[in-house]
């Protein structure tokens, strides 16, 4: 059984890597041994976190400064990383941006924003980076991409709490879980698994305005069937799963870790 979810020695890619579910998602790779990429565009953010990470497991995190939302930063992140590395075994796609608003006033640059950093740039650095998921990637071992979908990909609303509509995010999470599918068919035969996870509230920038604060927290608790909102362990063991033999047949998969809300909307 320690052998099925073993993970250790992996190579892996986060971007968005030092915040919120991505910082979860990084720190849960280097304790299980894994070397990781992160890259975002925060410079001090990314060295902060990079520094604690490397005091955990010294050597395990470099960091790297890159705008994902246009095609000179999904190329020049490549082109880095394949200087540090022949290969990779994971690309973790995190990376994200959200934008609330009522709908009579949601202008068309929140569309265009979102959308390119959170489908277009997955789509493009998946592309860019087969040559190094392909390197090793094997019939009984492939690599493993996973797109950071949302519950509210699958959901008919704006938002899952009282706030102004998140109508790009939205459309834009459901364009990563149709995404995920698509490529899940593409790559397959290249020994690569597509796989996406649709968190529901987790504490992140994204969400402050609904848990940075204990009575707002629980407000959206009381809505989730499992009566709280996720923790670390949650995305980490999720991903650890998917990255390990004991996730290796699975692809095209949409996989909640939401406490139930999306089977009970």
């Amino acid at each position: 059984m320690t052998d099925l979810f073993d993970i250790s020695g992996k190579i892996a890619v986060v971007t968005g890597g030092a915040t919120g579910i991505g910082a979860m998602i990084t720190e849960g790779l280097v304790r299980a041994g894994c070397r990781v990429f992160i890259a975002s565009r925060k410079v001090d953010v990314l060295q902060a976190f990079t520094a604690e990470m490397n005091e955990i497991v010294p050597g395990s995190v470099e960091y790297f400064v890159t705008d994902l939302s246009t095609s000179e930063g999904t190329t020049a992140l490549v082109e880095a990383i394949a200087k540090q590395t022949g290969h990779i075994d994971i690309l973790i796609n995190n990376s994200g941006a959200s934008w609330g608003a009522e709908f009579d006033a949601f202008p068309r640059s929140a569309w265009n924003k979102v959308l390119e950093l959170n489908v277009t740039a997955i789509a493009d650095l998946t592309r860019l980076m087969l040559p190094l998921l392909e390197k090793r990637a094997q019939f009984d071992a492939p690599s493993r991409v996973i797109n950071i979908g949302s519950i509210m990909g699958s959901l008919a609303t704006p938002s899952v709490t009282n706030s102004v509509g998140a109508y790009s995010y939205t459309v834009s999470k459901g364009a990563v879980h149709h995404l995920t599918k698509l490529f899940s068919n593409e790559l397959a035969p290249r020994h690569i698994t597509v796989n996406a996870i649709a968190p529901g509230p987790f504490p992140s920038r994204m969400m402050a305005f609904a848990t940075d604060e204990e009575e707002k927290r629980q407000a959206l608790a009381d809505n989730i069937p499992l009566g709280r909102i996720g923790a670390a362990e949650d995305m980490v063991g999720t991903v650890s799963w998917l990255c390990s033999r004991g996730g290796a047949y699975i692809t095209g998969a949409i996989i909640p870790v939401d406490g139930g809300m999306s089977a009970s909307a």
